[in-house]
């Protein structure tokens, strides 16, 4: 017979099962279905899932149950059920696991990030009735997966601690590893659960292995209990219909035991994960032996405090109008964009210190990205005013097809016409299931194609209606271009479409490959508008790990991780911006336009790239190019 499963935690690490949910859709079940319905009309799907993950090496699995409250079911018609489907759930898990396999329930949060009209008795009702029959029927524990504020996980496991003195499991799913959706620290989040009763804290969902390795080292020295880690195989694509995770099981492979070094007693995976993933985890795991768990330090972080934005005495940027556009300036000499990302919060002050330092080392303009992976950022329209007004360098502001109907993106580009920011790049948007805010809706009234003729609409004074608009604006329009694809061909074909509907150059996805450079120029030849090449340094070994698994639409070569691997903090950064060289010279060789892109507000490597652009290109000092 197994031990108890806190008796199991003390001495050795166990592996946890992968994702139900994407595996079935992977599958062929569609989404828009309950999966946990599957319990009562397809047991024998569900079971053989559980089977595979556990002769994948899965000692603790999860019941289907993730949403099978009141709540959800009842947007299928289910209600009713809720017993019926639970028990069912509770019952294939257990005959799959036998005697040696750990069988949790699953319980997922009901707001799921979303602001509910759900009062706290509705709540716990919910709760309640999934905690009773998943407890009937004989499991080891309980999950309380997938939480974003402290709020409601508190509430399920007090009405767990009323019910049963079981382990319980306590994830949440963090985009900013720094706090809950409802403004608590990680540590201070963790605090109040210990203080509950949870046995097991950790993380799920939302992110890759990187974006959880961080908020569990947000929890060193805070956290005296065992924690559980059960990443999503990176971020998502969307790719002809098609949603795809790009982490591969043998990269999962290598995450394990710097998990298991923090402190992570159950490892396991989420959505995109597979048995593959799960056994790649046992493999690394085999024969390891857990340290002890840290002991709690008893300083808890005091809360952030937002200083107030910085100012500047840069000059105006009205001149900026009356300067040569992107386009003109790249067929003369070499040009640079710069990506700065805005801020997730309201300080403004690096931001805007960033931009200055931009500004003076030659930057031909400043590019934001429009809530890049689906997470809230500020405005890119204010930020880029506040650099045109007080900076004096170009905006370049990029417009999702993501967050805005017909009618929210004329008016936001009417608004840049007004404000004299007449350089934009037209990007799809990654789904905001995906971001930050899971329960906002992604508009997608247009594709990257009818968004960039539309633009250029406005710019022969038509409205998107037909109306006339009295007047002409005077868009410059961008295009985004992923190089890093196997059939470069059908890449560059789709870029021609792109051409088709108006596009005015081109912005490209990191390039980490040289030769991919020369191969893009051969490919790209015979087109009529620049392209910026993109060069985003890297700021450490994690970090190329990251990008190369996690990120999609960026791919790493071997030689560029093979350099970065093992460096971490100035070491790191240092040799990023040495790479980075060395892809500017030969991007320089082949093309005008370069595109930086600003890691982790590090904008002293994007310096350190642009100055070595104006030494090779010979160019004179860059205050004099505006």
């Amino acid at each position: 017979m197994k031990p108890d499963l806190r008796q199991a935690l003390e001495k050795e690490v166990l592996v946890g099962d992968g994702a139900m949910g994407t595996y079935l859709y992977q599958q062929g079940f569609p989404v828009g279905i309950s999966y946990e319905e599957l319990n009562l009309t397809s047991p024998e799907v569900i079971r053989n899932v559980h089977r595979q993950y556990i002769e994948a090496g899965a000692r603790v699995i999860e019941t289907n149950t993730f949403s099978a409250n009141y709540d959800k079911l009842s947007k299928y018609g289910l209600e009713s059920k809720v017993a019926e489907i639970n028990r069912a759930g509770a019952m294939i898990a257990r005959e799959a696991a036998g005697e040696q396999v750990y069988v949790v329930g699953a319980i997922g949060s009901i707001g799921a990030g979303r602001r509910r009209d759900l009062s706290s008795s509705e709540l716990k009702r919910y709760f309640e009735q999934q905690l009773d029959v998943l407890l009937s029927e004989g499991v080891d524990g309980i999950l309380l997966e997938t939480f974003y504020d402290v709020e409601e996980i508190q509430l399920a496991l007090k009405e767990m601690r009323r019910l049963s003195s079981l382990p319980v499991i306590c994830q949440f799913a963090v985009e900013d590893v720094a706090r809950t959706l409802d403004g608590y620290t990680m540590p201070e989040a963790c605090r109040i659960l210990s203080d509950e009763g949870a046995d097991v804290i950790g993380f799920n969902c939302r992110t890759g292995p990187n974006g959880i390795k961080r908020a569990l080292e947000t929890l060193e020295g805070e956290l005296n209990l065992p924690a559980s880690v059960f990443p999503n195989a990176g971020i998502a694509d969307y790719v002809d219909g098609e949603y795809r995770y790009g982490a591969s099981p043998s990269y999962f492979g290598s995450t394990a035991v710097p998990f298991a070094d923090l402190g992570a007693r159950i490892i396991g995976g989420c959505c995109g994960t597979t048995p593959a993933h799960i056994s790649e985890i046992a493999k690394a795991l085999s024969g390891y032996t857990p340290v002890p768990l840290p002991k709690r330090d008893e300083a808890i972080p005091s809360r952030i405090v937002v200083q107030e934005p910085g100012s500047s005495d840069a000059s105006s940027g009205d001149d900026l109008n009356q300067s040569p556009s992107l386009v003109d300036l790249v067929k003369e000499r070499h040009t640079v964009i710069v990506e700065l990302d805005p801020p997730r919060d309201l300080d403004i002050t690096k931001f805007m210190k960033g931009a200055e330092a931009l500004k003076k080392a030659g930057a031909d303009a400043l590019t934001l990205a429009d809530n890049s992976l689906a997470v809230t950022r500020m405005s890119n329209m204010a930020l880029g005013h506040l650099v045109q007004e007080r900076v004096g360098l170009r905006p370049l502001i990029h417009i999702a097809c993501r967050d805005r109907n017909l009618i929210g993106t004329q008016s936001h580009m009417m608004g840049f016409d007004a404000l004299g920011i007449d350089h934009v790049l037209a990007v799809t948007g990654d789904p905001a299931r995906f971001g930050d805010l899971p329960g906002a809706s992604s508009v997608y009234d247009m594709t990257s194609f009818e968004i960039i003729r539309m633009i250029k609409q406005l710019n022969e004074g038509i409205a998107f209606s037909g109306k006339p608009l009295k007047q002409k604006a005077k868009f410059v329009v961008g295009a985004a271009f992923n190089p890093n694809v196997k059939h470069l061909d059908k890449a560059v074909q789709r870029l021609e479409k792109k051409i088709a509907s108006g596009a005015d150059y081109i912005m490209t996805q990191p390039v980490y490959d040289p030769e991919l450079i020369v191969k893009l120029k051969e490919a790209t030849a015979h087109l009529d508008i620049p392209i910026f090449i993109g060069i985003m340094p890297l700021a450490s070994g994690r970090n190329a790990e990251y990008l190369h698994n996690e990120v999609p639409g960026i791919q790493l070569s071997d030689a560029v991780r093979e350099r970065m691997a093992g460096l971490e903090g100035a070491e790191g950064r240092a040799m990023g911006v040495q790479i980075g060289k060395e892809l500017l010279e030969v991007a320089m060789e082949h093309f005008n336009g370069i595109y930086l892109m600003t890691p982790f507000m590090f904008y002293e490597m994007s310096v350190q790239l642009m100055e070595h652009v104006w030494e090779k290109s010979g160019r004179p000092t860059p205050h004099l190019f505006h």
